[in-house]
């Protein structure tokens, strides 16, 4: 299925020595039941869509949907070029077997038992990034980048990304390793990485940034409705959710002026934030795909950038990003050190 001959024209390499891609990339997360019931012949037609119009990153992690959103994948990429794709996987999440968040693992032996199973339900025999979902706090991060590094240089990974963690893990992680992205939070609603020393540390390291969660779980050009999962994050309840709403009112003005919806607008924002920055996109219908490869053509120049700061200040968003359990797990939230 074709995206009505849009495509995605921007290209960005990830780290000195990592990928190049397209921007946005495809997060799968959405694909496989994350914030509801989805369909999996519709996940098959957005991936194709995405790959139709150009696209080559795709993000997923193996707790995806235990395994489900890997799956998916594969069944994807059956009768397409795998050299065409770039396959970044996480992986160290535990669940228990209805799905609760049970930690992490960042052991080397589990980090070449969970590649093994990777490699299966992916049909492939390797991936293009490979990460841990978050920091183990029992386990050195050069312990488990090491893991990773003996992976590649078997073959059967290609470059080594990190997720969530701080500047201090990040500079540590570097020095056993060449670094090719950080996947972190990063939105007009969360831009704590440009006060704790992460967006600058990734830039003079020259490690790209793949940014989630863009348009705010939704709250930002997304349908507006509270449910499932989202009920339970602090920005969507009480006056926190009607506080993060009235925000995107000046947003809306600016969107409108440039002839873009509000996602294209934080979308385009995200990816102005340097030639390192590459936006990921939880797309989970046709449609949204194609209005993501618009966002790519959508240019903000330092006029428009002085009015979307101006309309959302850093900080201006109420309510942390996760429940605070899991606030509390996040090493990207720790204080910087010195």
């Amino acid at each position: 299925m074709t995206t009505h001959n849009i495509r995605f024209s921007s290209s960005r390499q990830l780290g000195k020595n990592g990928p190049t891609v397209t921007s946005p990339a495809l997060g799968g997360m959405s694909l496989s039941g994350a914030y509801g019931k989805v369909d999996d012949e519709e996940g098959v037609r957005v991936i194709h869509a995405y790959l139709d119009a150009g696209g080559t990153l795709i993000d997923t992690g193996d707790f995806y949907g235990a395994g489900h959103n890997e799956m998916l994948i594969a069944r994807s990429l059956r009768e397409r070029d795998r050299d065409d794709v770039v396959l970044s996987v996480k992986f160290g999440a535990l669940l228990t077997p209805d799905g609760i968040p049970a930690g992490f693992d960042g052991r080397p032996e589990a980090v070449r038992s969970s590649l093994a199973y990777s490699l299966q339900r992916l049909g492939t025999d390797h991936v293009d990034i490979y990460r841990p979902a978050r920091l183990d706090p029992q386990v050195p991060i050069e312990e488990t980048v090491g893991a990773v590094q003996e992976l590649v240089e078997a073959g059967y990974v290609r470059h080594i990304g990190l997720s969530e963690v701080s500047a201090d893990t990040i500079r540590r992680a570097a020095t056993v390793a060449p670094i090719s992205d950080l996947q972190i939070e990063y939105s007009l609603l969360s831009r704590g990485i440009e006060s704790n020393g992460i967006l600058d540390t990734c830039r003079e390291r020259g490690i790209g940034i793949t940014a989630y969660s863009v348009l705010g779980r939704g709250l930002i050009g997304g349908s507006g409705a509270v449910d499932g999962s989202l009920a339970r994050m602090p920005r969507f309840q009480g006056d926190n959710l009607d506080h993060n709403r009235a925000l995107l009112t000046a947003l809306q003005e600016i969107a409108a002026a440039k002839g873009v919806t509000l996602a294209q607008l934080a979308i385009a924002w995200v990816a102005a934030r340097g030639e390192h920055v590459v936006p990921v996109i939880g797309s989970r219908r046709v449609s949204q795909v194609e209005s993501m490869a618009e966002a790519d053509a959508v240019v903000l120049d330092d006029a428009d950038l002085a009015r979307i700061d101006a309309a959302v200040p850093v900080g201006a968003a109420r309510g942390d990003r996760y429940p605070s359990q899991f606030m509390a797990q996040l090493d990207s939230e720790r204080p910087a050190a010195g």
